[in-house]
């Protein structure tokens, strides 16, 4: 779930702000709002295939590191149940067990090969038996969120002039990453506000950035932005 969440928000945050700064970049540069748009849209769909097979290779590979070293412990547990225990006792004793605990903990966990096998991966490994999740799944909800985020910097050059469609845009895209950020802090325990007023700030950023550097594109390279 918390994987689902996780990749969900990212892929929303990059949508938007990837997107709000690519339509920003060719706002200022020109006022064709045919231009603007297909350039948004392709930084869209772009973003959506890109994210969802990064996110995919990702996790598969990750998936397929952790099935690999869950099998490793599984042939320990199955073929040296004794060193498998000791190692368990070991690692209590380094959290704070005196030896005779750790070593009673440790001889029970023993009897059940299922619970020594989960305790083994947890703390030598640092991973839990659910971790290997579906890559496809989480490519799916990455590859969504950040196309649906995407929307909210483009719509504004839909119904608004390309002159007034940045602000547009920007409030839109600022009040939606606040929206995101607040959201976000309900799992990090962190101030909603803060949280929120972070994201708005390097998306202001991003998008001010890309208009400013628009604006000085043409002359940087010798060209003259068509009249619309």
């Amino acid at each position: 779930m918390l994987g689902e969440i996780r990749e969900a928000v990212f892929g929303a945050q990059d949508g938007l702000v990837s997107t709000l700064a690519v339509v920003s970049t060719v706002g200022g540069a020109t006022n064709d709002r045919f231009a603007i748009l297909v350039a948004g849209i392709a930084s869209a769909l772009a973003g959506v295939f890109s994210m969802s097979a990064g996110e995919y290779l990702s996790s598969k590979s990750q998936r397929e590191i952790f099935l690999a070293q869950i099998r490793k412990e599984r042939e320990e547990v199955a073929e040296r149940p004794g060193e498998s225990e000791a190692e368990v006792a070991y690692m209590l004793e380094q959290e704070g067990l005196d030896p005779a605990a750790a070593s009673r903990v440790a001889k029970e966990l023993a009897t059940a090969p299922n619970v020594l096998l989960n305790t083994m991966v947890e703390k030598e490994l640092g991973i839990t038996m659910e971790e290997g999740r579906n890559p496809l799944q989480g490519a799916l909800v990455m590859g969504a969120s950040f196309g649906i985020a995407s929307v909210v910097p483009i719509v504004a050059y839909l119904f608004v002039e390309p002159g007034s469609a940045f602000v547009a845009s920007m409030v839109l895209s600022l009040v939606t990453l606040f929206g995101i950020g607040v959201v976000k802090s309900r799992w990090t325990e962190a101030s909603p506000f803060r949280s929120g007023l972070e994201v708005v700030a390097l998306a202001a950023f991003a998008g001010i950035a890309g208009y400013v550097f628009g604006s000085i594109l043409p002359g940087l390279l010798g060209v003259t932005a068509p009249a619309v």
